[in-house]
């Protein structure tokens, strides 16, 4: 088997607008979290979201080409653009046919979707919709797009397994590369989910933090007080790269991808399973891939979205694997800082997992005032403040509605 490794990485958050800007929020414990622009939010139970900061499409993309594409195809063209960048990678002296694109979204072109129907009910009834509408909203098109900027002629698709649709991608795109189908693939996933649709919809599930009185405080996984998911938009993208391919053309490597498990919960549509049985079996599965045990991991970047149920069932997961005696283990939620970018969550989050390793710099976990009770208190969740502590794995989770599980595991890398 082939190694893997991380050339390149491209970030789009609610923390800053590029790599250095998003790792720089994070060792930080700065909150992204503010009330809602892009639209009226007065009537909306929730009025808060983690937006994007100042992000203009055209100062990035021409404007015939924008206006083409929904925001989350926008966003994955920019944050893949910087990964692009940041790898030094030249297509035109690289064999393209095995370069490829495996993005991630769950929810595509929300927005678009969103502001066609209301404009077509608005009307006089005739339909007189965007002859982009259709392209607009589809999940593949952000990896078409990518593919089409940059000439790459590779294994190209989407994954679609809602939340944890990038680290789906992510895992992918490690496999194929492993098995020798390709040099170098362009992953991640982007979500625009910031919509009167999206905010109404995830309210009446109960799903939403409505702490309207503090937004930048609303987002606190591990704490009592608790009430629900910050919603999130942005992009992540990796550049990850057959260890021999990059190490002829001398590109940088911030770490290795080691290993991916997925499984199911098979137990609920919306819930996570009460006892955390299908995480404990993807992460079980993503150790056994890179060959390692429970001991050697680090430090996990928890899925922990800040709600009741998912927060405990995760940690009975990785109580259940790591044991009661797990003081050596810190985990930290960085959704604290981010909100949940759903899609596009595992992308931003296996960045900082990958900075993690690289610099033995455990990104913090913010807003928790009174630990829940129920939480094993030996784990270091990494309270208030990053941390730096020697690391050579690290873990990823994130998990999706349906029950979908997927777990990478990255390493520190070094040349043997």
């Amino acid at each position: 088997m082939k190694r893997v490794v991380i050339t390149g990485m491209g970030a789009l958050t609610p923390l800053g607008n590029n790599l250095q800007d998003y790792w720089q929020g994070l060792k930080e414990g700065k909150s992204g979290c503010d009330f809602i622009t892009k639209f009226d939010h007065q009537k909306f139970k929730t009025k808060f979201a983690c937006e994007l900061k100042g992000f203009d499409p055209l100062n990035f993309l021409d404007r015939k080409e924008a206006r083409k594409m929904d925001p989350f195809c926008q966003y994955a063209l920019v944050a893949s653009q910087e990964a692009i960048e940041d790898s030094q990678a030249n297509f035109d002296q690289l064999n393209v046919n095995r370069i490829g694109v495996i993005w991630a979204s769950g929810n595509g072109g929300i927005g678009t979707f969103e502001d066609e129907v209301l404009e077509y009910g608005n009307g006089d009834g005739t339909p007189r919709y965007n002859p982009f509408f259709i392209p607009k909203i589809l999940c593949d098109t952000s990896s078409g797009l990518i593919s089409i900027k940059h000439g790459l002629r590779g294994i190209n698709y989407n994954t679609i397994s809602a939340c944890a649709s990038s680290t789906t991608a992510i895992i992918d795109a490690f496999n194929y590369i492993k098995w020798g189908k390709a040099d170098m693939i362009i992953t991640g996933g982007s979500e625009a989910p910031v919509t009167q649709a999206s905010i109404g919809g995830f309210n009446a599930m109960k799903a939403l933090s409505t702490r309207n009185d503090s937004p930048a405080t609303a987002s606190r996984p591990f704490d009592i007080g608790r009430d629900g998911f910050v919603m999130g938009e942005g992009a992540g993208a990796l550049i990850l790269e057959e260890y021999e391919h990059a190490r002829r053309r001398g590109a940088r490597i911030y770490a290795e991808v080691v290993g991916g498990g997925m499984s199911a919960d098979a137990y609920h549509m919306t819930a996570t399973h009460p006892e955390g049985l299908g995480a404990y079996l993807g992460m079980e599965s993503a150790l056994e891939d890179a060959g390692i045990k429970p001991g050697d991991i680090d430090y996990i970047n928890m899925h922990a979205t800040s709600t009741g149920l998912g927060d405990i069932s995760e940690l009975k997961a990785v109580t259940k694997l790591f044991g009661n005696d797990n003081s050596r283990l810190n985990i930290s939620a960085t959704k604290s800082m981010t909100g949940h970018l759903l899609g596009a969550a595992g992308a931003i989050e296996a960045i900082a997992s990958v900075l993690a390793v690289k610099e033995d710099m455990v990104p913090p976990t913010i807003n928790v005032e009174t630990v829940d009770p129920e939480i094993n208190t030996c784990i270091d969740l990494t309270l208030g403040q990053s941390q730096k502590k020697p690391m050579k794995y690290v873990m990823s989770n994130t998990f999706g509605f349906g029950g979908h599980n997927a777990t990478a595991i990255f390493k520190k890398f070094t040349e043997i």
